[in-house]
């Protein structure tokens, strides 16, 4: 049997450059080629995307205060409800070439490179080329890969710097070397200023890898952990510190908080909120009779199910068999054997990551699962190339051909949840998974290396063919709002009763071709929060279960997308399109109301002002000018106050306010149901009480059925 481990060089020699044949580099460099220029390609079909974000990345393109602080406009009303680092690297990208599609979402493509080039680099060094050109492969044709590294969410730079993350501690465990980990402690904390909490879900498994199996005395590795977290700490706390310690007066107010903090963001909304679902001016959270509420049922099968299985798990059956099959294999290896290290990292990773998102009650998108894709990938690439490395064994030969067999299987599964979609597909892949798996079960006895080759090429197509076709589909459409799915139109949605079914957030709308977009309704639709009840009119504050929510939007559909942008085929968005009311995804301005703020715009602050962070977007990409988002994103941050709303205005700072939209409690008394999950407004029902203000004191203007009320002039 051949030997998979290598013994250690002294720990005073530098492992030796593995530079392999000499076919590895140009095929890798050409590999990431294909990638970049696969996610690039008709790259602005997706138009701003989640308008949330990109007008963040305006505003951060405009005022360096609002790219320090992640505001949503420049004139620094509030912030994203998130960390600004991955807003950083799209702001100035906006900066330099201007305010457009491409400009956002390209590092969003060179993230996406970066990603795969680190997890080769990490897989190649322990495994050879081979094994880090499946790694990229196969994360490449990762369908959720294939979204959000096209799109303008936190996630890609988030699994950018995971994936950065587990390759500095397996640097750091060949030699024990100290900078290494530090470099993984720097790593982490700048992804904590991505997407808070979510960095530290892998620290757990690689620190105690790390006290484990580091060639370094004990003491050594316990103080070498500590530095590593005390980096952690210095390179994600700086900002915070910073958030904290500057006058609420100076800074704008933290989105997504109920009290002006970011620590309470962290820890609340944002932290333990989305694993209890006790998510504090949230939408749709809380658990439900299936645990997650409104954002599925959780549990261990929460990975495999309808709404996410199409998203990630095409090889996560296939990455868990080769994770067991490769530790068994090193079970009698050195404590500091490196092989073993690297599927303990991996592994320990996709585990840890699945585990939590599997049960977590709170908030939850199936993008989330982007974060998986590069433990996955490396998992699948480290493990068949040690089976196929020891395929003289009857019993390997045996796990491969399982493998293959299982994915085939699973495919064929996943496949027939879009039975429209290709249908010949899977009965293909069935078909070449189980010849795949006849072939690897006798290439190891019978046969020489042509046949060998056919069976690896035929067993690789039935395991790849079905995410590959749910990646092309996903390349080929644009992808609007905040809840995006991979895949063809009818993969990826939420079912009956979570978003995307009925009385849940978030439908199909957007692009066709993916399930895409924020959950879109026609005018006059419903779209309700889950668990509230139709009807019109509910006070503001009520408990959650008793608000309303119309659902429709005043403003009719124009065809674009803000900012003039045209949405992709089958978008609805205008006058119904934004999902619950435009919470989920911005309305369409049209040419008149764009006029309408522009004119005197540089007399005032904020041009407008608008109910939920969504329906400001949209006139804040259109116009480019600073639109104040009341209450955030969901409309439930009680920011700004009644009392500062009106001093505001008093001070000729804001022009208009925008009625269209109806998120936030609404005009007129629509759709108030606050508290926790019960819809934007929040339990102190601050936006309900500005629109209230407004709608009671000052002269309505109509723009081609868009409603706004002019702040300059007072009713009589």
């Amino acid at each position: 049997m051949t030997t998979i481990t290598a013994p250690a060089p002294p720990a005073s020699a530098p492992p030796a450059p593995d530079r392999g044949p000499r076919w590895a580099r140009p095929a890798l460099y050409g590999l990431l080629l294909a990638v970049g220029l696969a996610y690039f390609a008709d790259l602005s079909a997706s138009g701003y995307a989640n308008s949330f974000y990109s007008a963040a990345v305006q505003a951060g393109s405009r005022s360096w205060k609002a790219f320090f602080f992640g505001s949503l406009d420049s004139a620094n009303a509030i912030t994203v409800d998130k960390p600004p680092a991955a807003l950083w690297p799209m702001a100035l990208s906006v900066r330099a070439f201007g305010l457009n599609s491409w400009a956002i979402l390209a590092p969003q493509v060179l993230m996406g490179v970066a990603t795969a080039a680190v997890l080769n680099a990490a897989v190649r060094r322990r495994f050879g080329p081979v094994a880090g050109l499946i790694a990229v492969g196969v994360f490449a044709l990762t369908p959720v890969a294939a979204l959000m590294f096209r799109f303008n969410n936190p996630d890609a730079l988030l699994a950018l710097l995971m994936t950065v993350t587990v390759w500095c501690v397996l640097r750091a465990l060949e030699r024990g070397r100290t900078m290494w980990l530090l470099w993984a402690g720097a790593a982490v904390g700048f992804a904590f200023l991505t997407k808070t909490l979510q960095a530290f879900l892998i620290l757990p498994p690689l620190a105690v890898l790390y006290a484990v199996c580091a060639p370094v005395s004990v003491p050594k590795r316990l103080g070498q952990l500590a530095l590593s977290a005390l980096t952690t700490v210095v390179a994600g706390g700086w900002w915070v510190a910073v958030v904290e310690l500057m006058p609420a007066a100076s800074r704008p107010y933290v989105g997504g908080s109920q009290d002006n903090s970011f620590l309470e963001l962290t820890f609340g909304y944002n932290g333990l909120g989305r694993i209890n679902g006790e998510e504090t001016g949230s939408v749709g959270g809380g658990a439900g009779p299936g645990g997650g509420g409104g954002w599925g049922e959780t549990g261990l099968g929460r990975m495999f199910n309808s709404e996410i299985g199409g998203q990630i798990a095409w090889l996560l059956p296939a990455a868990l068999i080769l994770l067991v099959a490769g530790l068994w294999l090193t079970r009698k290896a050195a404590r500091t054997d490196a092989a073993r290290a690297a599927f303990l990292a991996w592994g320990g990773a996709l585990v840890m990551t699945a585990a939590v998102f599997s049960f977590m009650a709170g908030i939850f998108h199936q993008y989330y699962t982007v974060a998986l894709a590069p433990y996955l990938a490396a998992l699948v690439a480290m493990g068949v190339t040690v089976l196929w490395e020891e395929r003289g064994a009857w019993w390997v030969r045996a796990v491969l051909a399982g493998t293959v067999l299982t994915t085939a299987a699973w495919a064929y599964v996943l496949l027939g949840r879009t039975p429209d979609y290709l249908p010949w597909l899977r009965w293909a892949v069935l078909g070449a998974g189980v010849a795949g798996a006849l072939g690897l079960l006798a290439v190891g006895r019978f046969g020489g290396r042509g046949l060998a080759l056919a069976v690896v090429g035929l067993s690789c197509a039935a395991s790849l063919a079905g995410p590959a076709a749910y990646t092309v589909s996903t390349l080929a459409s644009g992808h609007q709002g905040s809840i995006v799915t991979a895949g063809p139109s009818s993969a990826g949605r939420f079912g009956a009763g979570g978003p995307g079914g009925p009385g849940g957030p978030g439908g199909d709308g957007g692009a066709g071709g993916g399930g895409q977009g924020g959950g879109a309704q026609p005018p006059g639709g419903q779209g309700q929060f889950p668990g509230q009840g139709q009807g019109q009119g509910q006070a503001a504050g009520q408990a959650p279960g008793q608000g309303s929510r119309q659902g429709s939007q005043q403003g009719g559909a124009t065809g674009t997308a803000p900012g003039g942008m045209p949405t992709a085929p089958g978008g609805t968005r205008g006058g119904g399109g934004g999902g619950m009311g435009g919470l989920l995804n911005g309305a369409s301005v049209d040419t008149e109301a764009k006029a309408l703020l522009a004119k005197d715009a540089d007399a005032y602050t904020w041009v407008a002002a608008a109910v939920g962070a969504q329906n400001a977007a949209s006139y804040q990409l259109a116009t480019e000018e600073p639109v104040m988002a009341i209450g955030g994103f969901n409309g439930s941050d009680p920011s700004p106050t009644l009392a500062q709303f009106t001093e505001y205005v008093a001070e000729g700072k804001i022009h208009y306010f925008v009625a269209s939209g109806g998120t936030g409690g609404g005009m007129n008394g629509e759709g108030g149901g606050g508290g926790r999950g019960g819809g934007p407004g929040g339990s102190s029902g601050t936006s309900s009480q500005i629109s209230s203000w407004v709608t009671e004191n000052f002269t309505e203007v109509t723009v081609d059925g868009t409603t706004f009320y002019d702040l300059t002039r007072p009713v009589s």
